[in-house]
């Protein structure tokens, strides 16, 4: 697991220091930094792979940008020159400093400084001193780390960091209408190949049957009675959609025999996006480290907090994944198990100067007693007593 992350001058996180848990929840107003703090980790884990470049950013689910935006450039202060980065966990430490000049950016950022440590042990270490004897594009932690046995804590580490990615699905990807642009296993960050992604997970050996789970998203939507995976010729689909090889099956209980089969293309999105999230979070090759933007995207409120419950319980349970994920919708605070120190909160909000601050929510003996005085911890947050949200509100 990433146990600390750190990053200075990235966007709006001036300087931010997070001590995270399995489960991380983000909670802040639109523009308050949360989309960039995933990004932050999804930049170190192109650097942990040994180039840092637009593809492999987007491998990653993170947005190419200039130079300029990339880096702080906050009013009074001079524009940021490097963007530093560290992760620990497993005992080992990851850290970059990484340059591309503003005023002539170059396709490949340059690695200035970078350390891979297991305990006291120095694995790898650069300076600027020794840049002209190294190629500055190209990470040396990367070559490294294949000299090492696999069980090795630095290996796990950069591993964890390399194979990281951010999901932010999206519909009309979800329902097989658009190619996903990074078309991963065992989804694509947009939610491309659902269908194998299901298909895989129903063949995996778990140790609850697919059907138990199967059973409890069924229970969050009232209509579905059985769901599967199948060739989409075999489904009542227009032949004016276009459709992949593969499709999903859905059997409506309340339709008449004949018509109570749907495809992906017309079953709800909410189904889609909950099916999206049960693969990330029980397929065998789901990332162990992977961030969810908008996590409760597409879900009715009562339905985002139930599925919240499940999705925690499950990760708690498989505990070999680490999730972090950002949500708008109070009611996913609802459904989490914070008196589990594995679960986290974190209200990301803006400061005078404009730099994103993250602060942990501590549930203390005074959120209970609210809480059980019929204040659950969503109307809280929207009253503001925790931070991130609006000013306005």
């Amino acid at each position: 697991m990433l146990d600390k992350f750190t990053v200075k001058d990235f966007k709006s996180l001036a300087d931010i220091e997070l001590q995270l848990g399995q489960i991380n929840v983000f909670v802040g107003a639109n523009g308050s930094g949360k989309s960039n703090l995933l990004e932050a980790i999804g930049i170190l884990g192109a650097a942990a792979s040994g180039r840092v470049n637009d593809e492999t950013l987007k491998h990653r689910g993170v947005r190419p940008g200039l130079p300029a935006l990339y880096k702080s450039s906050f009013k009074n202060n001079p524009p940021a020159m490097h963007i530093r980065l560290e992760a620990e966990g497993l005992t080992s430490k990851y850290g970059v400093t990484l340059l591309n000049p503003i005023k002539r950016p170059t396709p490949e950022w340059e690695y200035r400084h970078e350390q891979l440590t297991r305990g006291n042990d120095k694995i790898v270490g650069r300076s600027p001193r020794s840049m002209q004897q190294l190629n500055m594009s190209a990470g040396l932690a990367a070559l490294k780390v294949v000299e090492l046995v696999p069980n090795d804590p630095a290996a796990k580490l950069m591993d964890l960091l390399r194979n990281y990615a951010i999901y932010s699905p999206d519909t009309p990807t979800l329902r097989g209408l658009e190619p996903d642009p990074q078309a991963r296993e065992p989804v694509g960050l947009a939610g491309g190949r659902l269908p194998e992604g299901v298909l895989g997970l129903t063949k995996s050996r778990q140790p609850v049957a697919v059907e138990d789970y199967a059973m409890e998203i069924g229970s969050l939507v009232d209509w579905l009675q059985r769901f599967g995976v199948t060739y989409t010729s075999r489904l009542p689909i227009s032949e004016s959609v276009p459709q992949p090889v593969r499709g999903l099956r859905f059997v409506d209980k309340y339709m008449g025999k004949g018509r109570d089969v749907l495809s992906g293309y017309d079953a709800s999105e909410g189904v889609l996006y909950l099916f999206f999230c049960t693969v990330l979070a029980l397929h065998p090759k789901s990332p162990r480290l992977f961030a969810i933007d908008n996590f409760d995207q597409a879900l009715n409120p009562r339905t985002a907090r139930d599925f919240t419950v499940m999705f925690c319980r499950w990760l708690l349970e498989k505990g070999d994944r680490q999730a972090l994920l950002t949500t708008h919708n109070p009611l996913v605070l609802d459904g989490l198990p914070l008196s589990d120190p594995r679960v986290r909160l974190f209200a990301v909000d803006r400061s005078k100067r404009g730099h994103t601050v993250i602060e942990q929510i501590e549930i203390n003996a005074l959120v209970l007693k609210s809480a059980q005085k019929g204040i659950p911890l969503s109307q809280q947050w929207v009253m503001g007593h925790f931070g991130g949200v609006p000013s306005s509100v």
